[in-house]
């Protein structure tokens, strides 16, 4: 008996484990060696939106049952796979991320049954982690005479690397080794730290105040990962200001909590959870993103699948308290409006923005917006007939959307669409807004935009018109994609990446952010695919 089970069985390397996967039919049969590579390649370009088991999220569901029930052929999903789609998936071929052979191994491991993700321990997260300088041999102030607070920190993302960057003198500060594709960067209360958050589920803590800024601790709490975040509320309830990390895992699903010094591992909490509207248990319950609270000691925890938001109150983490919010799937970035009192989150596979009161703990309202929001942090603007708006880009169409969020003092607006920015050209692609309380303008990228021009230029709307009124290429010269904004602390410079290959050495262009004059080009060899950028005093104050 067990010889015949085990004869259909294949084993696999996934993530570095061995596991076991159902054979497919002879026509998409694989070697184990194939079945490795493919499965890398899934993780590394499809996982994120389409899920580890291929049920979908982001991006459709991609189980072969499904593929089958379509229609869809090898040669259809090379071609998706090669060309993308006007809908927000990237065209990987055609930017030479993947080759044809890679795009043809893939399109058969689709047809393959997933593998089975491995697990993961404390036990085993506790092995990975490593503390280089202790706390009690880290500087007392900063042992250098620099401007820390407008330090930038760029992820150099398929190079697997954090550059620090003094934004006052251009100058490049050091680069620290990190984990696989950076997602994102955050800073502890204090600014003295970044946290980093890599696909691999590494997590990389940099301090700002050495002599030369470099990582001082590491731990990998996942197999993947997106979002990190840290303690940062200091008030009637105690001071946890850095004392407390959190990071959300992809895979398996969970979040661990971990020291903000070291990064010790200190819990494991798994997130696999009924959904929110049909009950229906999901084994795969992503941690989508995290935001801190400053107004209590709580995280605000966001479960994709399920379409519920955790608020995960950490005073005391032997006893956690966590209150779930029944929201909307499949939830995915988001940010604070003007109080910080209202968390808005893009679900962004049903068209909608979910906005959660976190001082009532309850869901305020959901909105719809458009295809595919993804707001990043979002943009908050003061409008003179609406008053405090919060504004999202979408993946699925050429808009920009802005929210009344103030039910106080402009109730006739709140949670309603206030306006509905129109981008230039056609099909979205847009992944990320920004603008600065200080600057008259919300800037807006189209990086997964089929159109080549699109996608090297980014879009200026007026605050007061709220209207297009700008699109700026960038310098022929510099070749890539447009991505992702931050601005310097003071509100002048707004600083902008450019995303290539990692094999040619790209550039991150510095604009004067009101009169909109490239001011500067940072390059060298070290400049290779640069994504987001995150301004210090910027991020530890939640400006955005």
């Amino acid at each position: 008996m067990k010889k015949r089970l085990l004869s259909g069985l294949a084993a696999v390397s996934i993530l570095g484990l061995s596991v076991f996967t159902s054979q497919a039919s002879e026509s998409y049969k694989l070697t184990p060696e194939e079945m490795k590579k493919a499965s890398q390649i899934y993780f590394d370009r499809c996982a994120g939106c389409h899920g580890m088991l291929r049920k979908g999220a982001t991006g459709p569901n991609l189980e072969p049952q499904t593929l089958k029930k379509k229609g869809y052929t090898l040669k259809v999903l090379e071609d998706f796979i090669y060309y993308g789609t006007p809908g927000g998936m990237p065209d990987w071929g055609k930017q030479g991320v993947l080759t044809k052979d890679e795009i043809k191994l893939l399109a058969k491991y689709l047809f393959n049954p997933p593998p089975e993700p491995p697990e993961r321990s404390l036990a085993q997260i506790k092995a990975t982690w490593k503390v280089y300088v202790p706390v009690d041999q880290r500087p007392t102030s900063p042992a250098h005479d620099r401007d820390w607070q407008n330090f930038f920190g760029v992820i150099l993302r398929d190079v697997g690397k954090v550059a620090i960057i003094d934004g006052t003198r251009k100058e490049l500060v050091n680069i620290v080794d990190t984990g696989y594709a950076v997602h994102i960067l955050r800073a502890s209360a204090s600014g003295r730290y970044f946290y980093s958050i890599g696909r691999d589920g590494k997590v990389t803590l940099i301090d700002l105040w050495l002599p030369k800024p470099d990582k001082v601790a590491e731990v990998k709490a996942c197999y993947d990962a997106r979002s990190v975040d840290v303690s940062k509320y200091s008030g009637k309830f105690g001071n946890f200001k850095d004392k407390l990390a959190i990071v959300g895992c992809y895979w398996p699903p969970s979040f661990v909590i971990m020291d903000g010094q070291t990064l010790e591992p200190l819990k494991i909490v798994g997130t696999s959870d009924y959904s929110y509207d049909t009950n229906e248990f999901l084994r795969e319950t992503r941690v989508a993103s995290i935001v801190a609270s400053h107004e209590e000691p709580e995280w605000v925890v966001n479960m994709k699948e399920t379409g519920k938001v955790w608020l995960v109150d950490y005073s005391d983490i032997h006893n956690l308290k966590v209150a779930m919010i029944d929201a909307e799937r499949f939830l995915h970035d988001g940010g604070w409006d003007f109080s910080k009192r209202y968390f808005l989150v893009a679900a962004n596979m049903r068209n909608k923005v979910v906005v959660v009161d976190t001082v009532e703990k309850e869901l305020e309202a959901i909105v719809d917006t458009g295809t595919k929001p993804h707001p990043g942090r979002g943009a908050n603007v003061y409008h003179d007939k609406f008053g405090p708006i919060w504004c999202t880009g979408h993946i699925g169409e050429p808009s920009v959307v802005c929210i009344g969020v103030d039910k106080r003092n402009f109730p006739e607006y709140a949670w309603k669409v206030v306006a509905k920015i129109k981008l230039p050209g056609e099909g979205g692609g847009n992944l990320f807004v920004k603008t600065h309380p200080k600057v008259p303008y919300i800037f807006a990228d189209r990086t997964l935009n089929p159109d080549p021009k699109l996608q090297r230029s980014f879009h200026v709307i007026d605050k007061k018109s709220l209207r297009v009124v700008k699109t700026i290429e960038i310098p022929k010269k510099y070749k890539g994609r447009v991505v992702h904004f931050d601005f310097d602390k003071y509100g002048t410079e707004l600083w902008v990446s450019v995303w290539g290959k990692k094999t040619e050495p790209t550039a991150i262009l510095v604009y004067d952010a009101h009169t909109l004059k490239l001011k500067k080009a940072i390059t060298g060899d070290w400049v290779r695919t640069p994504t987001g950028k995150f301004n210090v005093y910027n991020t530890m104050r939640d400006v955005y």
